[in-house]
């Protein structure tokens, strides 16, 4: 400990209450087990707030020189590990109050004038939810790069596509991984949305009702890296909006992460046998030698539930708060600082495993052709070439279906004969779009699985996501 905390809580708040907190209220009441997460983003702000004060003349220079002076001080203390949280001191903010009052005597009792512990907490979670956005952010452009990297590896690598976990159609490896590169596209842009969204300073806002000293919010909002200060003053406190925001587009998030890792689960089985995933990302069985579970895709699976539950719980928390501030709203916190560091670690896992994950065609290529996976190039083809209504097609292919299944062959294999049995304006051309190579190969609409198309996907992505397209969100605002 750096020194002796000789000031209580009830100290800092005046001479209004005679009695210290009961013991039980102390634990029920501190957060600076959690908030010190806050502290460089406290620090951050009460130096831009001193700035301020004594720029409009409400303090001296010499007060704010050794506030800053005391603040800086303080953050090394912290980042070396010297500085002890004191439970009875409530939260990171009074923590650090007292301290400066310790180092610097009385311009450290001037550093709370015209700004509440409303407005100052409303601030450093803004700071520290803007900077989440930002890594996130950084997070999610790295996997989408290592799902790019796969997909360009395996852009004509057949497997088949699935609905209702049925094979539907044969499509490319590479032009699946896609899917979840759009998907996480998405992820980003909400996290952009969000960050813009939240890009608003609540200093100078107060306990709720403003101040009457001459501040500056504009030059606070400026130095702390926001667009703007909030425009009214008991939103600015009472607003947990952008913490939902973050936490809807982190859930979303999850449930992608969480699909991706559920589909490596299942082609990691032997009766799949897509891909084995990394040994370094996969754990033995106490009982069971043979075994390589996927754990780690698991996980990432498994702690979706935690991101999408701290977002319900926060909405539940709000729903019923009047304005402007109450002390429910310190459950803001906890939820989000895990959610945060679910969904960073759920990111990075994900794309560590897809690095080092060994597909295989072989076996993708084998499964694309169970199925009469192209039953609909049949129907596709007599609609184009025999000028057959769609629905008359559709019906002649099903019945193709059902004789290849009669007979034990795939569809392709069906005899000429066979298939003039079926409808007599089938000829020998159809036999070029019933391989699974000549299905996919067809498939050349824009978005579509053709190698050709998936390649040309691929240039475009890393345009959009890796360039200036969709550029990355400023971590310093």
């Amino acid at each position: 400990m750096t020194g002796a905390r000789t000031r209580s809580a009830r100290e800092l708040w005046g001479g209004h209450f005679a009695s210290d907190p009961a013991p039980l209220m102390e634990r029920i009441n501190a957060s600076v087990g959690f908030d010190k997460r806050l502290w460089a983003e406290d620090i951050r702000g009460s130096i831009a707030h001193a700035r301020m004060l004594a720029a409009r003349g409400v303090i001296t220079e010499a007060d704010r020189d050794a506030i800053v002076r005391g603040l800086e001080e303080i953050a090394r203390e912290i980042e070396e590990g010297r500085f002890v949280f004191d439970p009875a001191l409530e939260d990171v903010h009074l923590n650090i109050e007292a301290r400066l009052i310790e180092r610097i005597g009385e311009p450290g009792r001037r550093l709370h004038t015209a700004r509440s512990r409303n407005d100052q907490v409303a601030t450093d979670l803004r700071l520290w939810v803007k900077a989440a956005c930002a890594r996130v952010d950084a997070s999610l452009r790295e996997l989408q790069r290592v799902l790019l990297d796969r997909a360009e590896e395996h852009a004509a690598t057949v497997m088949p596509g699935f609905t209702h976990l049925q094979a539907a159609q044969p499509v490319t490896l590479g032009h699946h991984l896609l899917a979840y590169v759009e998907m996480f596209g998405r992820d980003r842009s909400r996290f952009s949305d969000a960050h813009a969204r939240m890009d608003e300073c609540p200093l100078g806002a107060a306990a709720l009702a403003g101040t009457s000293f001459p501040v500056d919010r504009e030059a606070t909002a400026r130095e702390l890296g926001f667009a703007r200060p909030m425009a009214n003053s008991i939103d600015a406190v009472s607003d947990r909006d952008f913490v939902l925001d973050y936490l809807a587009a982190a859930a979303i998030c999850a449930v992608h992460l969480s699909r991706l890792a559920e589909e490596l689960v299942l082609w990691s089985t032997p009766q799949f046998g897509f891909v084995r995933l990394p040994e370094t990302f996969t754990s033995g069985s106490s009982i069971m030698p043979q075994k390589r579970n996927p754990d780690a895709a698991e996980l990432v699976r498994g702690k979706s539930g935690r991101v999408i539950g701290h977002l319900v719980a926060l909405l539940v928390v709000l729903k019923g708060l009047p304005l402007a501030y109450s002390k429910d709203m310190q459950e803001d916190k906890e939820g989000l600082f895990d959610a945060a560091d679910t969904l960073e670690l759920c990111a990075a896992v994900a794309a560590a495993m897809l690095a080092e994950a060994r597909f295989d065609p072989a076996r993708m290529r084998a499964a694309a052709e169970l199925g009469h996976p192209t039953a609909t190039d049949l129907a596709d083809w007599l609609v184009r070439v025999k000028g057959v209504p769609f629905r008359e097609a559709h019906g002649i292919a099903a019945r193709a279906v059902r004789r290849a299944e009669e007979l034990g062959c795939a569809l392709e294999e069906l005899p000429d004969r066979e298939l003039l049995a079926l409808d007599a304006r089938i000829d020998a051309r159809v036999r070029e779009v019933l391989g699974v190579e000549r299905s996919v190969a067809s498939r050349t609409s824009s978005g579509g699985t053709a190698p050709v198309r998936v390649r040309e996907a691929i240039a475009a992505a890393r345009r959009r996501f890796l360039g200036e397209a969709q550029p990355a969100i400023e971590a310093g605002g």
